[in-house]
C-alpha cells in the first residue's frame, strides 16, 4: 500500500505552481477565486467612490436648498410687510403719491439693471462708454450703497444678488488709499443700514472686517483721525494739499456708523475711537460753535481756514444732532445737542438775503471776511433744521423751522433758475441781481431732495412733494439714458458727463422714494440717516438691536406697496 501523504505536504503543494498543472480543476477554482476577489475589491472602490460623489452631489443640493429657503423666508418678511400695510392704510398715503413713489422706483430699477449689466462689482457705473470704474479702490461701492435702496424699495431679487457679491466677493485688502470719510459713510454705513434692515449677519461681518482696517486712522497724538489710510497696510496719513491738516466735516462724520457698530458688535473700541474727537474738539469749541475746515492732528485745534456749512465742513454739524437722536436724546448725548444748538446759533449768523427777491442763504467766513457764496451741499441745512426743531421750546422751535423752511425755498429755486431746472454746484449772490450759478455741473446730488423728504415728514406740508417731483422730472429728462443716469458738465447747456454717482441710488432716489412713502416708512422715531442717507435703527445707548428677535416687527414697519456724496463734494470724483 502507498503511503498516504500528511495534511502538510498537501498545504505545502498548494503553494508549488507544479501542483495545478497536475489538477487543473484547481487551478481554474483558484483562478475564479482570485478573479472574484478582484472584482469584489474593484465593486467596494467604485461603491466609495460612487458614494463620495453622491454625497457631495447631496451636500450641494442641500446648499441650494438652504439659499431658496433663506430666498423665500426673505419673501415671506416682505409680503409680511406688504400685508401689514395694506391692512392698515396711511392717510398720507394718496394715489398721487403711490404713483409718484412707482415712478421713482422704476428709475431705480432702471440705475441699477445698467450698474448690474455694464459694472457689476465695479465702484462706479460709466453709462455713455458703457463699462465700470473702480473710484473707491474696486469695493463695490455702487453695489454696496444701494443695498438699503433695493431692499427699502422691494426690489428683493436685486436684493439677493448684491448679499451673494457681498459674501462672495467683496474684499476689502486692498493695496488702496482710501478716504475714511467716504469709505465710513458709504461702506460702513452701508453695510450696517443692510444688517440693521434685514438681519443678516453677513453684512456686520462685512462692516467689523472694513472698520477694523480703517481703526489706526485715529492713531494720532490728539485722536484726531488722519483722512486717508492703506486699507492692506493700514498706514494712515492726511491728503497733501491740507498741509498736513485733517478736515473738520472728514473727521467729525463717522460717529453714527462707529457707535452703532459698537452697538451691535458689543465692542466698544469703535465708539470709544469717534467719541473722542468729539470730546477732543468740545475742549475748544468756539462760543459761536463755528469751525474752520482744517484741525491739527497733533494739537486737535483748529488751523485757519474758512468756516463754511458747504464742502468739507457740512456734516460734522449734522453729525452733533443725528448722534444725540441716535443717543435716545439722553445725559449721555447731551453735550452734542447742546454743541449743535450753539453751532446753529453761528449758522443765524451767517444768514443773509437776497434782493430784490429775499431768498435766505447761508454765508461762507474767512476770519472776519464773509462770503456770499452758497454749495448746493449746504442744503442739507434745511432738512437738519428741520429735524432739530423738535428738540427746542416753544417760540424757539418755530423760528428754527421757519429759518429751514426759508432756506428750502431758496435750494429749490437753485433749481428752478436754470435752463435744466437742476441745480449747478454753487451760487453766488449780488446786491440787486438775487442769484447765479457759479460752478455750473450738477453731479445728481441729494442735499437739496434730502431737505424736502425731512421737512415734508415734520411739517405735513405736500408743498413739499410737489417740489421734489418737479426735481425728480428734470432728472428724468436730463440725466437718463438708455444705460442709467449721468450728470451734466453744464446745467445751462445741459451738457451731460460719463458717470453715475453712487450716491444717485444710495441718496437721492432713496429720498424722492420716502418722500412719496408714508411716514410709517422709515419712520424718525425710530431711525436716523447717516450722511449718505443709510438708515440706521436707534437703539438704547448702550443696547443690542436684538436683529434676530425684533426683525418681523421691522419688516412690518417697511410697507412695501407693489402697484464723494462727497468727495464728489470736492468736484473731484
Amino acid at each position: 500500500m502507498g503511503k498516504k501523504p500528511s495534511s502538510n505536504s498537501t498545504s505545502l503543494s498548494i503553494f508549488n505552481p507544479k501542483y495545478y498543472f497536475k489538477k487543473p480543476q484547481q487551478l481554474v477554482l483558484v483562478i475564479f477565486g482570485f478573479v472574484s476577489l478582484v472584482l469584489l475589491v474593484s465593486d467596494r472602490q467604485n461603491l466609495t467612490r460612487d458614494h463620495h460623489e453622491e454625497v457631495l452631489r447631496l451636500n450641494e443640493e442641500l446648499a441650494q436648498l438652504k439659499l431658496h429657503l433663506e430666498d423665500l423666508s426673505v419673501k415671506v418678511k416682505w409680503s409680511a410687510g406688504l400685508e401689514s400695510s395694506n391692512t392698515s392704510k396711511d392717510d398720507d398715503d394718496d394715489p398721487v403719491s403711490v404713483e409718484r413713489r412707482e415712478k421713482v422706483k422704476e428709475a431705480m430699477l432702471h440705475a441699477w439693471t445698467s450698474y448690474e449689466k455694464y459694472a457689476w462689482g465695479h465702484d462706479e457705473l460709466q453709462p455713455q462708454t458703457k463699462d465700470g470704474v473702480n473710484s473707491f479702490g474696486g469695493l463695490g461701492a455702487t453695489l454696496v450703497d444701494s443695498l438699503d435702496t433695493l431692499f427699502i424699495m422691494g426690489l428683493h431679487e436685486q436684493f439677493q444678488r448684491a448679499k451673494e457679491w457681498v459674501a462672495n466677493s467683496l474684499d476689502f485688502n486692498k493695496d488702496y488709499e482710501a478716504s475714511v470719510f467716504e469709505t465710513t459713510i458709504r461702506v460702513v454705513g452701508g453695510l450696517l443700514s443692510a444688517y440693521d434692515l434685514s438681519g443678516d449677519k453677513i453684512f456686520l461681518e462685512k462692516a467689523k472686517n472694513i472698520a477694523d482696517r480703517l481703526l489706526p486712522a485715529w492713531n494720532s497724538p490728539s485722536g484726531i483721525p488722519y483722512n486717508i489710510i492703506n486699507l492692506a497696510h493700514g498706514s494712515a496719513h492726511n491728503p497733501g494739499w491740507t498741509r498736513g491738516n485733517s478736515i473738520l466735516a472728514d473727521s467729525g462724520t463717522e460717529q453714527l456708523e462707529f457707535i452703532a457698530l459698537s452697538q451691535r458688535t458689543k465692542d466698544p473700541k469703535y465708539q470709544e475711537k469717534v467719541e473722542k474727537v468729539v470730546k477732543e474738539l468740545q475742549k475748544t469749541f468756539p462760543t459761536d460753535g463755528l469751525l474752520p475746515i482744517y484741525i491739527n492732528p497733533l494739537s486737535g485745534t483748529a488751523a485757519y481756514s474758512p468756516i463754511t456749512f458747504g464742502a468739507m465742513g457740512d456734516s460734522f454739524y449734522e453729525y452733533l444732532l443725528k448722534v444725540w437722536i441716535q443717543g435716545n436724546k439722553t445725559e449721555a448725548v447731551k453735550h452734542y445737542r447742546e454743541m449743535w444748538e450753539t453751532s446753529m446759533k453761528g449758522l443765524q449768523s451767517l444768514v443773509r438775503k437776497t434782493t430784490p427777491s429775499s431768498f435766505t442763504y447761508i454765508c461762507e467766513k474767512n476770519g472776519n471776511f464773509l462770503s456770499d457764496k452758497m454749495d448746493e451741499l449746504a442744503c442739507f441745512a434745511p432738512g437738519m433744521l428741520a429735524l432739530g426743531s423738535k428738540g427746542y421750546g416753544p417760540g424757539e422751535a418755530e423760528k428754527v423751522l421757519s429759518l429751514a423752511e426759508e432756506l428750502a425755498w431758496t435750494c429749490y429755486n437753485f433749481y428752478q433758475l436754470t435752463p435744466t431746472k437742476l441745480a449747478g454746484e454753487n451760487y453766488f449772490f449780488h446786491p440787486g441781481q438775487d442769484m447765479n450759478v457759479g460752478t455750473s455741473w450738477n453731479i445728481l446730488r441729494p442735499e437739496t431732495v434730502e431737505s424736502l423728504f425731512y421737512l415734508w415728514r415734520i411739517t405735513g406740508n405736500k408743498t413739499y412733494q410737489e417740489w421734489g417731483w418737479n426735481i425728480f422730472q428734470a432728472f428724468e429728462k436730463n440725466s437718463r439714458l438708455e444705460t442709467g443716469y449721468v450728470g451734466l458738465k453744464d446745467v445751462n447747456s445741459g451738457i451731460i458727463d460719463n458717470k453715475m454717482q453712487t450716491f444717485f441710488l444710495a441718496e437721492t432716489l432713496k429720498y424722492l422714494y420716502l418722500l412719496f412713502s408714508p411716514t410709517s416708512v422709515i419712520s424718525l422715531d425710530e431711525w436716523v440717516f447717516n450722511t449718505e442717507a443709510h438708515p440706521l435703527r436707534i437703539v438704547t445707548r448702550d443696547g443690542d438691536p436684538h436683529h434676530e428677535n425684533s426683525q418681523v416687527d421691522r419688516q412690518q414697519k417697511l410697507p412695501i406697496h407693489f402697484r464723494g456724496r462727497k468727495e464728489g463734494r470736492l468736484g473731484y470724483n
